[in-house]
């Protein structure tokens, strides 16, 4: 019985000991990913990885392959599925709606109250899509809403990692 006790109360006393000590590797990795957010978001260099299609009507859709937005100073480069209604046929239909490259467009960014950034990117020199507005978070979460003239709006869930 002694023994037992002996044996449970020095466990207690290793938990006691792990809980006590400060975690500053997994604080410090945070701020330097936020840090690291914040330069590729004010560079205007980073990639949205979509991770969810939540299309305006239909059910929400978790994307396995790979699709992204990848912005730049001069570039846009879409790599987006679309799920919903089209309300004209594409002209070429072997080519998605969302994927495409825009090198003339409106770019701009706002400060969130609680942390992060509202961009709102609008291409010029094509037809479709409209707009495209993501929010970004200090934690690297984001989601972008994708509105066009011809189609239904689509939003996506996913995070934003620097581009290399």
């Amino acid at each position: 019985m002694k023994d037992t006790l002996i044996k449970y109360s020095s466990f207690i006393w290793v938990l006691l000991a792990v809980a006590l000590v400060p975690q500053t590797g997994f604080a410090q990795k945070k701020k330097d990913k936020k840090q690291a957010i914040t330069r590729a978001v004010e560079a205007r260099n980073y990639i949205f990885k979509a991770q969810t299609a939540l299309p305006q009507a239909g059910s929400t859709r978790q994307l396995t392959t790979d699709f992204d937005l990848r912005v730049s100073k001069d570039t846009i480069v879409s790599d987006l599925p679309y799920f919903g209604r089209a309300y004209t046929a594409p002209m070429n239909p072997a080519e998605g709606p969302l994927r495409f490259t825009s090198t003339d467009f409106e770019y701009s960014a706002t400060d969130r109250k609680k942390g992060g950034w509202d961009i709102v990117i609008t291409p010029k020199d094509m037809q479709d899509p409209r707009q495209i507005t993501l929010t970004i978070f200090d934690n690297g979460s984001a989601s972008a809403v994708v509105t066009s003239y011809n189609r239904q709006p689509i939003s996506f869930t996913g995070y934003v990692i620097a581009k290399r």
